[in-house]
């Protein structure tokens, strides 16, 4: 089976690294699969859920990520993203909070910086939200 060499990194550290047989990201312009073998580029990630398999298993893994870009060359794919975390690992409680912080932010007048910082924040509770209640065990 086809196989390329996948690294995660997010700012805390390595999140993963190995053998994958595909990875999805969530793209600006949508998701993207990538495969073995892929065309060398470099794609712009957007906040939301990113999903791979490891080889030698069927299972996929799941992961909530913030914004980066994944480089593929060679047949490695490294992802750079500002932050990446498992499911299980997603307080909620503290995600909703951050929602509505960020929500209340967005009605104020502010700057363009601070609203685009704002929208970030937004997307990011949103995306965390969305995985946690659907992997919810």
């Amino acid at each position: 089976m086809n196989t390329f060499q996948l690294r995660i990194v997010a700012t805390d550290g390595i999140f993963f690294e190995g053998r994958a047989r595909s990875i999805i990201i969530p793209a600006i312009d949508g998701e993207v699969e990538i495969l073995a073998n892929h065309e060398d580029m470099v794609i712009a990630v957007d906040s939301g859920e990113v999903r791979f398999q490891v080889k030698d298993e069927n299972e996929w893994h799941v992961a909530v990520v913030g914004s980066g870009f994944l480089q593929i060359i060679n047949n490695r794919a490294l992802l750079l993203v500002q932050s990446c975390e498992r499911p299980e690992d997603i307080d909620a409680v503290r995600a909703e909070e951050a929602r509505l912080r960020a929500e209340e932010q967005m009605r104020q007048k502010m700057s363009i910086q601070e609203y685009y910082r704002n929208k970030a924040l937004l997307s990011r509770a949103m995306s965390r939200l969305k995985v946690a209640s659907k992997y919810k065990h």
